[in-house]
């Protein structure tokens, strides 16, 4: 009985965090969310904080910026038989954007601004009494990164600047657990904690030419450490000593990613751009979660994660129509780094293709309205979560309206 139910929990345990691959949100400015998420190259506003704070010193005038986008994704599973399926319940995720920034004083080469947004996020919720219960029912992970930035112009053609990181977070967790009561219900667990890291955001940008600019951008790695989560477990009264309620530590990273891109001005209206990102995935190689209270039973978790760095390939055009109105649309690749044989319900990644178009509007002279639409569908992917004994065909789809709004000062 006790291995039985030591071996219940740490199937029920040991992907607790596996939140980990493709949590990587691209929705951090309208603009870019409407040209597949490129942005590296081309300063469209107060955004370039996130996307390359070398290009803040491009913006000669103070700008406040505000952002949302609505993400309801939908996954459907089909059991390797072909004789079982499930779908994720409805749920709408609003990760945001706010930006603040400008130059120091009247032609300074040195700006000054501060970002707060959410780079990476996840939600996925079952119904309680699927067939992968006992992997998953419920997870969701919510940042915030808060970056007060500074930029400054060395010459008409290169700029550079630097933005410190302070992240904050929360992640949750709930499964079921094979252990039945005496009305044949399942035990459970849940899991929730908050987590804090640093880090920086570091760019540079280059006029190259009256047509092209060129933008690097380096995003270093944030490691949210959970110090001091909760777990709590239902289970049957003679089992609760075995099950104690208690705290535990882990950590969880947000991986580092490295841009390049390039904007080509076609001509006075027309302007395209891409970008190339290297995501660090492979930082999520491992997982610990480490109890405060361990009994014979409960004992520390450590699982294997075992993820890929992944390229994405982002590209978009921006074509002004006239003095109040711009139309914008894009494409993007963005690969799975999760390798065959981890994927679990928690989070069922896979290589997924991106189309997105938008329109900004100026009712005034300061103001600009921006609106956006990016659809995403994965591959069908016939993948296992080997550790968990669950396998099965899964299909993601997501459609992500967005509005955001900025005033010039």
């Amino acid at each position: 009985m006790k291995k039985h139910v030591l071996i219940a929990t740490t199937l029920a345990l040991s992907s607790a965090m596996s939140y980990g691959a493709g949590y990587q949100l691209n929705l951090q400015g309208l603009r870019q969310i409407a040209m597949g998420g490129s942005g590296t190259a081309v300063p469209w506003d107060m955004s370039t904080i996130f996307y390359n704070p070398g290009g803040m010193t491009a913006m000669d005038h103070w700008q406040i910026y505000a952002g949302a986008a609505f993400v309801t994704p939908h996954t459907k599973y089909v059991e390797s038989t072909g004789t079982y399926e499930a779908e994720t319940q409805s749920q709408t995720f609003v990760p945001f954007s706010i930006y603040a920034g400008g130059p120091t004083s009247w032609r300074s080469p040195v700006s000054i601004g501060v970002g707060i947004y959410t780079p990476f996020g996840n939600g996925v919720k079952w119904d309680d009494n699927w067939r992968g219960r006992y992997v998953s029912q419920e997870a969701n992970l919510h940042t915030v990164f808060i970056q007060p930035t500074v930029s400054y112009k060395f010459s008409e053609v290169v700029s550079a600047g630097i933005g410190l990181i302070y992240a904050t977070g929360r992640m949750e967790l709930r499964r079921a657990v094979p252990i039945a009561d005496e009305n044949n219900v399942d035990s459970r667990v849940e899991l929730a904690g908050n987590g804090h890291g640093f880090g920086f955001n570091a760019g540079v940008h280059i006029n190259a030419s009256e047509k092209v600019q060129v933008g690097f951008n380096f995003r270093s790695k944030v490691n949210m450490d959970v110090d001091r989560g909760y777990a709590s477990f239902t289970v049957p009264q003679s089992l609760q000593t075995a099950f104690p309620y208690t705290a535990f530590s882990s950590s969880l990273p947000m991986p580092m990613v490295t841009s390049l891109g390039v904007g080509y001005a076609v001509n006075e209206c027309l302007t395209l751009q891409g970008d190339i990102n290297i995501v660090g995935w492979s930082a999520f190689d491992n997982l610990d979660i480490n109890y405060e209270n361990n009994t014979p039973q409960l004992q520390d978790q450590s699982s294997v994660r075992n993820y890929r760095n992944t390229v994405s390939v982002r590209v978009g055009g921006h074509y002004t129509v006239s003095d109040r109105v711009a139309v914008m649309a894009g494409a993007a690749y963005d690969p799975t780094p999760v390798r065959d044989g981890y994927v679990t319900p928690e989070l069922p990644d896979a290589n997924r293709g991106i189309l997105s178009a938008g329109l900004t509007y100026k009712p005034f002279e300061r103001w600009t309205v921006m609106g956006a639409l990016e659809f995403a569908s994965s591959v069908n992917r016939q993948s296992s979560f080997d550790e968990g004994g669950f396998s099965g065909r899964y299909k993601t789809n997501a459609f992500v309206p967005a509005i955001g709004a900025s005033f010039d000062f």
